[in-house]
């Protein structure tokens, strides 16, 4: 969770499209970032593979007022309102991207090339029809923002009392490496959205930091993290950290759908 999933990048910027604050080449440009390039595959009307810019558009034409995002994990369906062809592909992939109003869904399948440091990455998303119904368990921005303050603080207490506080120097490095991302340009998600929003994502790309860190496996032996050496100790790390991971999702997915959250409440 240190790094930005592209579905959420996809579900920021294409509501910045549909919302007016992006203009398309710009929104395709951020959707893309480093890959090298994104093309979307099954849309209707298209009979081939197709760019974002003109895939973003379709979607707008198909009636899609809005992007949701979900991240789904095994007995955890975040997000996602069926059918169970779509739910299966996102869980595999672990994140997916619903068009509100249109009635499709996105799911990201990713293609890497070359030795490391030199990757070239091509994304293929597959649209493919999903339910017109509330996703699965999303919670909303105030009670995002509510259960991650407690969230932290669990993090923070299950890590000291495991002996796992990163205290070690690869556990001080991908913090600072997270650190620095998070300051680099402070663009988090896109126009348009909410400070609040923003506020939550950036807390619980935190939490998620903290939960990515205590799961390295450091030096073979966990001694880079601290005292968690043994397969029984690792197994109760992972359990005590379960629900923390699970609240950092849910507040991922609150923010990055605040933008549509706050349309429905207006028009009710």
């Amino acid at each position: 969770m240190l790094d930005e999933h592209r579905s959420g990048r996809l579900t920021a910027w294409g509501n910045a499209l549909i919302a007016g604050f992006a203009a398309p080449d710009d929104a395709a440009h951020h959707i893309t970032g480093d890959d090298a390039v994104h093309r979307v595959v099954g849309l209707p009307g298209e009979s081939g593979p197709v760019g974002l810019t003109l895939a973003l558009g379709r979607l707008r034409a198909l009636g899609a007022t809005g992007l949701r995002l979900a991240l789904p994990a095994p007995g955890h369906p975040l997000g996602l309102s069926g059918p169970p062809e779509f739910n299966a592909r996102a869980l595999e992939a672990g994140e997916a991207v619903v068009a509100t109003g249109a009635a499709l869904g996105l799911v990201p399948e990713v293609y890497e090339a070359g030795p490391e440091g030199d990757l070239h990455v091509e994304v293929v998303w597959h649209c493919l029809p999903v339910r017109d119904a509330p996703p699965a368990d999303v919670p909303s921005l105030g009670e995002a923002e509510r259960e991650l303050a407690e969230a932290l603080r669990e993090a923070t207490e299950v890590l000291t009392r495991l002996d796992v506080a990163g205290s070690g120097p690869v556990a001080q490095a991908a913090l600072e490496a997270y650190r620095a991302r998070a300051e680099s340009g402070r663009r988090v998600l896109a126009p348009g959205y909410p400070p609040r929003a923003v506020r939550v994502l950036e807390l619980a790309q935190r939490v998620g930091a903290l939960i990515a860190i205590a799961h390295e496996p450091g030096d073979g032996g966990g001694r880079e993290h601290g005292a968690a050496v043994s397969a029984s100790e690792i197994a109760a790390r992972a359990q005590a950290l379960r629900p923390v991971e699970r609240t950092a999702r849910r507040a991922q997915v609150a923010a990055y759908n605040a933008i549509v959250e706050e349309r429905a409440r207006r028009r009710h």
